[in-house]
């Protein structure tokens, strides 16, 4: 049965992105009727969100902070020749956790589940089976545009959280472990210890291809479990994904791919960290802006969000020439050497490098000395000769 349905703002997409621009309009505009438009029965998926709280600006911490579900004081990273802890808090925030906070804030009535959708446009949503969302606004979230578009190498991973039989001896969230044979590119563990009994363990690689082997890929979380002498009850959740690692690309092209004049959020305007696919500090920040947005129509929307992202491709093209250097110069198997490098650095540094705010000094700090990798293939490589 068709249904006509007319609104403020709709939003395609209940994930991280949509979820907090509904968030975020919720708390500071609640005189708009509000819809998110959502696939599946639950908000954000099954997923895991980690940032550092210098990722997120103190101004916008308001909008995160309901959502978190673990926090830490420092981090672990772990290299063949380097390991070190640094002092900085470290946070995750857990879909389901997600799920139950959106529920709550949001009127049963803003959340549309189980709806397909068959076209967007600036104002208007249509709904398979004959279903219509009229908006003033619509925001597409739903995810990537045109990847073929940009210049790719991938981040794939494959996690699992464990319920084990007596507690671990891990304190710290272990960043990157890098202590792992290297195989189908930089390899590292990823750790986050959530009690004495449960942690979350990530096998993850940045590859040059997004094609994962779950079954391998779980192989090597049993070996690592067993080797560490933990005894796993069961397996509480899973989840994999290849995430895109940007080394150039037409923004305007990828952009457009994602829908004529239609504003978008997420990974579908381009808004994730090119080196690290970090996305929750970006989504934190386009969904304040769009709290804040003067006015909510649907051009206006389009403007203000492709304004947002085309100056946040622009500001990070020293983060798309270090994914290039990583790919490019260095031979898969050696990939580990650039980031242990980057590990040796200031942990300010580090930390405005997750931020995406890197100064002028950080990057002449990154790129100076004897680069990590063949000197012929490093210039190629940042001249993209390569």
């Amino acid at each position: 049965m068709s249904a006509r349905i007319s609104c403020d703002v709709a939003i395609v997409g209940g994930g991280l992105a949509g979820g907090l621009i509904a968030l975020a309009l919720r708390r500071r505009r609640p005189d708009l009727d509000v819809r998110v438009i959502e696939g599946s029965s639950r908000l954000g998926g099954n997923h895991l969100w980690s940032f550092f709280a210098s990722d997120i600006d103190p101004a916008h911490r308001w909008l995160v902070a309901p959502l978190i579900g673990h926090g830490w004081p420092r981090y672990d990273i772990a290299f063949p020749d380097h390991a070190r802890t640094l002092k900085a808090r470290y946070y995750s925030v857990e879909s389901s956790h997600f799920d139950r906070v959106l529920r709550q804030e949001m009127p049963r009535a803003a959340l549309l589940f189980g709806r397909e959708v068959v076209t967007v446009t600036p104002t208007s949503v249509q709904l398979a089976g004959g279903g219509l969302v009229e908006a003033r606004g619509v925001i597409d979230c739903r995810g990537a545009g045109d990847l073929s578009a940009l210049e790719l190498g991938w981040q794939k991973f494959l996690g699992r959280e464990l319920a084990l039989a007596e507690p671990h001896a891990v304190t710290n969230p272990v960043v990157m472990d890098a202590t792992v044979p290297q195989i189908d590119g930089y390899r590292f563990l990823y750790t986050l210890p959530f009690t004495p009994t449960r942690l979350f363990v990530e096998d993850t690689y940045y590859s040059d291809t997004p094609d994962i082997d779950a079954a391998a890929l779980g192989e090597r979380i049993d070996l690592h479990a067993t080797r560490q002498g933990w005894h796993v009850e069961q397996v509480l959740r899973e989840e994999a994904g290849a995430l895109p690692v940007v080394m150039g690309g037409d923004f305007d092209a990828y952009w457009r791919s994602g829908g004529e004049g239609v504003a978008k959020a997420g990974v579908r305007a381009g808004l994730f960290h090119p080196l690290t696919s970090y996305s929750m500090p970006d989504a934190v920040r386009t969904a304040a802006l769009v709290g804040e947005a003067a006015s909510i129509e649907g051009a206006a929307l389009h403007e203000l969000l492709h304004g947002h992202a085309r100056r946040t491709w622009r500001a990070r093209g020293f983060y798309r020439m270090l994914s290039r250097m990583l790919f490019k110069a260095a031979e898969p198997e050696a990939r580990y050497k650039v980031l242990e490098r980057f590990y040796r650095l200031d942990a300010e540094l580090i930390a405005r490098f997750y931020a995406g705010q890197s100064s002028a000094w950080d990057r002449v700090r990154v790129l100076s000395g004897k680069p990590p990798v063949p000197i012929g293939r490093a210039v190629q490589a940042l001249r993209g000769k390569i």
